[in-house]
């Protein structure tokens, strides 16, 4: 079986990022609860919106994202089992390309570069299974796919939903 993971908000949790940055910035805190089913700009005051939206424009944004929960354990067990490809889209910001892949090799150094697809359009992957955060790069693939629950996505219901990484873990290992 082939296997492709998004990163972000999938294995790397990026939403959290943009919440801790505003939260410096502004002093201002959200959780993920009070921004459920909106894009984490779309939480902040309309003078703050360009600023949050410019968060993945800046150097060192997609290196320090942290991990998700137990994401490295099962990744690693699919990595065993089946052919695990991470597929990304990495062209949109300026940073992220170098970013994203010395994240994966600190993080995830047991997916060799060889499995790193860092694109833009996700619409050209083949294979049997996508788990991804975002409708649109799941709405044209043709194999399994699986919505991972993030705070913009909760309204979503067009997909089969996993929440964690042990929700996967128990369906296909």
């Amino acid at each position: 079986m082939t296997i492709f993971v998004d990163m972000d908000e999938v294995i790397a949790d990026a939403y959290q990022a943009h919440i801790d940055i505003y939260e410096k910035e502004y002093g201002k805190g959200f959780t993920k609860a009070q921004c459920e089913g909106k894009e984490f700009w779309q939480c902040v005051p309309k003078a703050h919106q360009e600023s949050v939206k410019g968060h993945a424009d800046r150097i060192g944004f997609f290196k320090e994202l942290k991990v998700i929960s137990d994401s490295q354990e099962v990744l690693r067990a699919l990595a065993d089992k089946y052919q695990v490809y991470i597929a990304s889209a990495a062209m949109q910001f300026p940073y992220s390309l170098k970013e994203k892949s010395d994240w994966l090799d600190d993080f995830f150094p047991f997916i060799p570069w060889q499995h790193r697809i860092l694109c833009g359009h996700k619409h050209v992957l083949k294979g049997d299974l996508l788990i991804d955060d975002r409708s649109y790069n799941l709405e044209r693939f043709e194999g399994q796919k699986l919505l991972f629950t993030s705070p913009h996505n909760t309204q979503t219901n067009k997909f089969e939903r996993v929440s964690s990484w042990n929700e996967i873990a128990s369906l296909l290992l």
